[in-house]
């Protein structure tokens, strides 16, 4: 299933992008996209539900409609940092011998057409396409790699935004240039996991005002899916709704020479495939 939640900001309502790609509410059988409905047999009983009538599901008019990021806000956002090789080296950074685990502040979580909002004075704000990878039950200590892919709900884009200047000359804190209002534009959709045949190798493309900047693929990725979630749950419970960012390919930013950041109006597209596309345009505040 393709998941969504459409409408404004904080009264969003649950919808699901049909096989024919229309838009269709889903309210009367699902009151949020959340943890809890993740964690509880929810999804066998839409499918059911789709599978003998998905007429009953009224149709949404997309034009002007706010599409909202996937899923509620979640308790944590975590982060994989350095998991693609060559983006290690465009950042001047040794690739890890193992995953890199940050956090972004849940406050940073917003939808995939929301605008970025660059934070006063910022003068390094960077893009990056992320493989998004959603919990769906309670995952802690798991004890293999192979175990792991069953606390696995689905998967989304996620644009890791971050402040170079705040996350790299402001002590070894990333979450610092990681955690702004608007930096973790999330969707549009939260796939359901056994709809991504191979979560491994998907494509992954950002463009900036029309130019490709990254152009990369999650096959190449150090640590694959499994491993992170597995690594992960040995640190920390992980809590149906959580998003994890699976770290992003070359084509950043700050790998040009010289660099290159995001500025006012400036419009940023991202997509993975089969996951869809978001667009975001930059405001500075």
């Amino acid at each position: 299933m393709k998941l969504v939640r459409y409408g404004s900001a904080g009264i969003e309502k649950p919808g699901l992008i049909s096989e024919d790609g229309q838009l269709r509410d889903i309210s009367s059988v699902v009151s949020e996209i959340d943890g809890p409905w993740m964690s509880s047999e929810g999804t066998e009983a839409l499918s059911k539900e789709i599978n003998s009538n998905i007429e009953q599901f009224p149709l949404v008019l997309k034009e002007n409609l706010r599409i909202g990021a996937p899923m509620a806000r979640p308790g944590n956002i975590i982060a994989i940092g350095l998991n693609y090789e060559d983006h290690a080296l465009e950042a001047g950074m040794d690739i890890p011998d193992e995953p890199v685990i940050f956090c972004k502040a849940p406050s940073s979580y917003s939808g995939p057409y929301d605008p970025i909002l660059v934070p006063p004075k910022s003068i390094k704000t960077d893009w990056e396409v992320e493989l998004g990878i959603v919990i769906g039950r309670e995952a802690k200590y798991i004890s293999t790699k192979e175990e792991a892919l069953k606390y696995i709900f689905g998967y989304c884009i996620v644009n890791d935004v971050s402040e170079r200047k705040l996350q790299l000359e402001h002590g070894p804190t990333w979450i610092k240039g990681k955690s702004a209002q608007s930096f973790c534009p999330t969707g549009p959709w939260l796939v359901t996991a056994d709809e991504v045949k191979d979560p491994n190798n998907l494509y992954m493309k950002t463009t900036v005002n029309g130019t490709v900047r990254q152009n990369g693929s999650s096959k190449t990725m150090i640590f694959d899916i499994a491993h992170i979630v597995w690594y992960c749950s040995q640190f920390m419970v992980l809590e149906p709704g959580d998003l994890i960012a699976t770290g992003t390919p070359p084509g950043v930013g700050m790998g040009y020479n010289p660099p290159v950041y995001l500025t006012e109006g400036d419009i940023v597209e991202l997509e993975i495939e089969g996951l869809g596309k978001q667009k975001q345009s930059v405001i500075l505040t």
